[in-house]
């Protein structure tokens, strides 16, 4: 799973690749419980195990890819 964090006043966004066995609904969780609390900073653990520290209050948006069941991959008829 991606996660994409925009961070204030800078163009551009960190992209972390997250384990492949990671929750998304508690990642979600420890996001928005990050984002509740001012002064705090989000940890999260990429797949090579580094870990990165942004402080909320820097934080302008944060984007979780959709499920592995959403993705179309290919052509489709609408």
């Amino acid at each position: 799973m991606d996660v994409r964090i925009g961070i204030v006043q800078s163009m551009k966004e960190l992209d972390i690749e997250l384990p492949d066995d990671a929750d998304r609904d508690k990642v979600l969780a420890d996001i928005e419980t990050a984002l509740g609390e001012e002064g705090r900073i989000l940890w999260l653990t990429d797949r090579k195990g580094r870990q990165v520290g942004v402080p909320v209050g820097k934080i302008a948006y944060v984007e979780l890819d959709p499920p592995a069941t959403d993705r179309r991959v290919g052509f489709g008829i609408s």
